[in-house]
């Protein structure tokens, strides 16, 4: 099993940054993938970014350029830095985490962007 925690979610500006954190923590394997979705109200979950433990990372469209996805393997977390937040950026984010076939969610944190 893992656990995942998030953490720096809330209200922010439009136009600032923010920045979350997931920690992992349990049973993890060397070779795993670990990073973000996001489902904004009345929308279907969809990807932010990913990065694996070899440090490459996959991004959706819609983050590419102010979305950077980093990640600390000696702390297990992976970082979310988002730049120039929009109101359409207003969502839950939810950790994601796959080790071999096994994938797991975090709690999910709530980001909201106001105009």
């Amino acid at each position: 099993q893992v656990q995942l925690v998030e953490s720096g979610g809330g209200l922010v500006q439009a136009g600032g940054p923010l920045r979350l954190s997931c920690a992992a923590s349990g049973s993890i394997f060397v070779i795993n993938t670990i990073g973000w979705y996001r489902q904004a109200p009345g929308k279907q979950r969809e990807l932010v970014a990913l990065i694996t433990s070899g440090g490459t990372t996959t991004y959706a469209d819609s983050a590419k350029g102010r979305f950077t996805i980093s990640r600390d393997n000696a702390k297990n977390t992976v970082y979310l830095q988002v730049s120039d937040l929009k109101p359409e950026d207003t969502a839950v984010y939810y950790c994601y985490f796959k080790n071999w076939e096994y994938e797991y969610w975090g709690q999910g944190t709530q980001v909201t962007v106001s105009s």
